[in-house]
């Protein structure tokens, strides 16, 4: 078994900058898994689209692109804790 590779070393070349894994982890940290894999096709020199559909891939630049900027001016509000409710079952 044996794979055409040609394209495929020219993207291997790329490397990703220190600025550019900070926003990935950022995203990983912040549970935007989905950001974070299209900000790894991007800086890897993928298209994102070839790799995720394209409605997909608008909605997540409209959240993190369009509404990223106006999350960072707000801001930080303290997060709740979860906690566990557990319903109980009534029985008549």
């Amino acid at each position: 078994m044996s794979q055409n590779l040609t394209g495929y070393s020219a993207s291997i070349n790329k490397k990703i900058k220190a600025e550019q894994i900070e926003q990935i982890i950022k995203a990983i940290i912040s549970g935007k898994y989905s950001w974070a894999c299209v900000l790894v096709l991007q800086f890897s020199g993928y298209n994102p689209i070839d790799y995720i559909p394209y409605r997909t891939y608008i909605r997540l630049l409209k959240t993190n692109c369009l509404l990223g900027n106006a999350q960072e001016n707000q801001p930080n509000v303290k997060k709740v804790d979860r906690f566990d409710v557990k319903s109980k079952w009534v029985r008549f």
